[in-house]
């Protein structure tokens, strides 16, 4: 069971734990909308934990809408609402403009922020904390967006509300192979990981005002580092 495995207990209660874990592996990708998860009892087992604990962050998960426990089905990765997957494909690769990017992620992010420091659980902050020293490393360009987005799509996440969960989906979609472009230079992976210290450290405090802005001082970095690659923009 690929993520599963990597699964490691830190310092915090072993359910919250658990949710940071499989929250990290939704939003990296690891684990897709629509999978099914493995039953209880072998889950448990390929995590090393009591499936009391495991039942608490199965009940999380399902509070915040990352999963849902269907009767003769088992447990399923929640799925993008499908009218938000219908329009994936409405926007082709050429009418997406950097600026038309920008603007966009200017208009939705800076309100996920401010969501997830009002909302976020503290399983969804160690989560968060992990990706943050993750991005730190020396990554490659690709390794660093993955990061990146990664990072995004927790703090949508965090706010627990499933249409924005669905919208960064779709903003994701339209803007990673623009946001590329950010992560170049080893001084641009530099920046982006700085600007996602700030913004943690406004969610960690509950701080909506101040994750908001953080949130938008770090488009505005982005929108300069992509300005830089293209001085179209």
């Amino acid at each position: 069971m690929d993520g599963f495995d990597a699964f490691v207990r830190r310092s915090l209660s072993v359910s919250t734990e658990i949710v940071a874990h499989i929250e990290t592996l939704i939003s990296s990708g690891s684990l897709e909308p629509g999978t099914k998860l493995p039953p209880e009892r072998e889950l448990a087992q390929v995590l090393k934990v009591s499936r009391v604990s495991l039942r608490e962050a199965m009940h999380e998960l399902e509070a915040k809408r990352v999963i849902e426990r269907r009767p003769g089905r088992g447990t399923i990765v929640l799925e993008v609402p499908s009218h938000a997957q219908a329009l994936y494909g409405e926007v082709s690769e050429s009418e997406r403009t950097l600026r038309d990017v920008a603007e966009l992620r200017e208009t939705i992010e800076p309100k996920f922020a401010q969501l997830a420091a009002e909302r976020a659980t503290r399983a969804t902050l160690y989560a968060l904390e992990q990706m943050l020293e993750k991005s730190g490393r020396d990554l490659s360009q690709e390794e660093s967006l993955k990061a990146d987005i990664s990072f995004h799509m927790l703090l949508a996440q965090a706010s627990q509300n499933p249409l924005m969960v669905a919208l960064n989906s779709l903003a994701n979609s339209w803007t990673e192979s623009v946001r590329s472009f950010s992560h170049e230079t080893a001084e641009a992976r530099r920046s982006s990981h700085h600007g996602h210290q700030l913004i943690f450290t406004a969610v960690r405090s509950g701080n909506g005002a101040a994750a908001r802005d953080a949130m938008l001082a770090h488009l505005a970095d982005v929108a300069n580092l992509t300005r830089g690659s293209y001085p179209s923009f």
